[in-house]
């Protein structure tokens, strides 16, 4: 299907919602970095309040996700994301420059709040360019941009720390969001009919098959009324259970190996990024997969059962056996990452263009 139907969209919309979506996540990773390269003792953060820096962050993503992606599926994708860009740089920027725990806490409320509508804005662009075969693949190489972030900023940050401190580790991290909110707003078109890249007859071929697909789903008249759907809210609860475990894992892995006896802030930063790594093979694989069969179900809860077990183990393993336990931490990580694509691919498929962007990431 990539062949028949304007194979340009893959290289010119992809590789930038790519780059977009990986500065929003280096932004929100690199907090756990930070507080294990010495922020928390500068800061004096405590166990407690870095649990409610990190509540803050997503109390911010569940109050204004929602107006976000409704912003996004009725306005305009690409200039919420625009500014966001710019915003989020700033407030990342900034992190490296407070000196209290106090403003910290508001600028972790706020960088959640702007970054909130960024995933549900990247569905819904990327919606309007892809069809249904081809949403695994697509939703799959957005979210690449999350492993792939937290693989190099890993290391990067390691090195960072250990050569300028926490604070550049912060700036120089932050800034090029800004820079990339202009490249972002130049290389990108809301939907094909704007794109003077495309011939007529791919606009129209692109159109009239999202159309079609449009036409074949149950319309839905608002997200209230998509809430009251029994599959929304079953996949809402488990997109929830399956973040807790996620977030978790992106933002206390370092903290964990860093706890190792011996264990400096540069090595930390290689160990870390190695679950991320098998994590872009296993995404890739699935999202093959799932859009060839075109069974999501089997590409998404095998993967969630294998990262339960292996996080349960390594538990169970704890601190008596370092390199048996992070191989564990490493399996656990990468098939976190691995469904994806396909999960998401469900959603656009139950649910119409207006809601689908808010019924997807509601539970974050």
């Amino acid at each position: 299907m990539i062949n028949t139907l304007a194979p340009s969209r893959w290289y010119r919309i992809i590789p930038i919602v790519f780059i977009t979506y990986s500065l929003a996540y280096l932004d929100r990773a690199n907090f756990g970095f930070a507080a294990a390269g010495g922020m928390a003792e500068d800061l004096k953060i405590t166990p407690s309040i870095s649990s409610l820096l990190g509540s803050l962050f997503f109390l911010g993503y569940f109050f204004f996700q929602i107006p976000g992606a409704h912003y996004a599926a009725h306005k305009s994708a690409k200039k919420l994301i625009f500014w966001s860009l710019i915003l989020w740089g700033i407030l990342a920027t900034a992190t490296g420059m407070v000196n209290n725990v106090n403003l910290l806490i508001v600028i972790r409320f706020m960088l959640g709040v702007v970054e909130s509508a960024v995933m549900p804005a990247m569905l819904i662009l990327l919606s309007q360019w892809f069809t249904k075969e081809e949403r695994s693949r697509a939703n799959t190489f957005l979210i690449l941009g999350n492993p792939a972030t937290v693989l190099w900023m890993s290391v990067l940050s390691g090195y960072l720390i250990h050569a300028l401190g926490w604070r550049w580790m912060f700036i120089l991290q932050g800034a090029p969001a800004i820079v990339w909110a202009f490249v972002w707003w130049k290389m990108i078109d809301e939907k094909p009919n704007e794109a003077n890249w495309l011939n007529t007859e791919e606009k129209k071929s692109i159109e009239s098959r999202l159309q079609e697909e449009q036409r074949a789903i149950k319309p839905v008249k608002n997200y209230l009324e998509a809430f009251r759907s029994k599959t929304v809210i079953l996949l809402c609860l488990q997109y929830f259970l399956w973040s807790m475990g996620l977030y978790g894992f992106v933002m206390w892995l370092p903290s964990i190996i860093k706890a190792a006896p011996d264990m400096d802030i540069v090595t930390t930063g290689w160990l870390s990024s190695v679950p991320y790594l098998l994590a872009i093979v296993a995404m890739l694989a699935a999202s093959y997969a799932s859009d060839k069969s075109m069974n999501r179900r089997l590409y998404v809860w095998p993967f969630l059962l294998i990262s339960a077990l292996a996080f349960y183990g390594s538990f169970l393993i704890g601190t008596t056996n370092f390199w048996l336990s992070f191989s564990l931490l490493v399996i656990a990580g990468g098939s976190m990452y691995a469904p994806y694509g396909p999960f998401f691919a469900v959603i656009t498929e139950i649910l119409p263009r207006n809601v689908s962007g808010g019924g997807a990431w509601s539970d974050q």
